[in-house]
């Protein structure tokens, strides 16, 4: 079996077909990782979602932010969509309720059970410095329990980004929302845990008080490699304990899937389906 592990998609599924035909993936005997924002900004969001739902095991996918913005939309609470959200006929589609239903049983977090304690975690943006592995995924197991649950109520206080600094004390949705957000949107924070979720530029155009949150020297993660998207002005980066795989393709970069058991590479050029910009 190879493990090939593939970059935010946004609804880009031209651009995901030519990738997978490139990487001789077969579902029979292969596993495709997808490090989440499977839709949203590109054209194809049902396409994308209908084809990666039928793979069935051989697909792993874990929960973006914007696969939570469709299903918290989809909810129908407060939050609305956007004059750049491209998920209308995922929710006119007729099989809707079985796509959303599938995406709601997605992790926020995870590590192949094959591989005990030492395998790859992937989420879709970041750990803070304070939380293990393991951390990360008892704490995403919280949050996606709750949202199977209580999908409404999990929705309705989704949306903020207080509190800014991690506390195991933490309780209820403060400490749902923090979850939420350090794992879906984080990109830079600080040795103690406080994040910033409104720098999103490449690493050396921050503060000299903030740092990637893969650079924090003490991170209690640093012995896991760590697999993740959600970070287009990033880039690919491949190294032993991190692989960042959001190249931009929804604005005009490229798709990226890398094979995580021997390193090898492929992309597809993408059209540019919106303006840089936004999260």
């Amino acid at each position: 079996m190879t493990r090939i592990a593939i970059g935010d998609v946004q609804g880009c599924a031209e651009e995901l077909r030519a990738l997978v035909a490139k990487t001789g993936f077969s579902p029979d005997r292969d596993r495709l990782w997808f490090v989440g924002d499977l839709v949203n900004r590109g054209p194809g969001s049902l396409e994308v979602l209908r084809w990666v739902r039928s793979l069935g095991e051989a697909a792993v996918v874990v929960l973006g932010n914007h696969d939570l913005h469709l299903l918290a939309v989809a909810c129908g609470g407060h939050r609305k969509l956007r004059d750049d959200d491209t998920l209308g006929a995922i929710l006119a589609a007729p099989d809707r309720e079985a796509l959303l239903e599938w995406l709601l049983h997605r992790p926020l977090a995870w590590r192949d059970p094959d591989a005990g304690g030492g395998g790859d975690l992937m989420v879709h943006a970041g750990l803070v410095p304070q939380w293990s592995a393991g951390d990360a995924l008892r704490l995403a197991r919280e949050v996606e329990r709750a949202l199977r649950r209580d999908p409404e109520g999990v929705f309705a206080s989704m949306s903020g980004n207080r509190p800014d600094r991690w506390d195991e004390a933490l309780e209820g949705a403060d400490r749902r929302r923090f979850v939420i957000n350090a794992l879906t949107r984080l990109r830079y924070c600080r040795p103690d845990g406080t994040i910033d979720l409104k720098m999103k530029g490449r690493p050396g155009s921050q503060p000299r008080d903030w740092l990637p949150w893969f650079e924090q020297a003490a991170r209690a993660s640093a012995g896991t490699r760590v697999v993740f998207g959600h970070w287009s002005t990033l880039g690919l980066l491949d190294r032993p304990d991190l692989l960042a795989l959001d190249t931009g393709c929804v604005w005009g970069g490229a798709l990226t899937a890398v094979s995580l058991d021997d390193g090898r590479r492929w992309q597809v050029p993408c059209r540019a389906h919106q303006a840089p910009g936004g999260d």
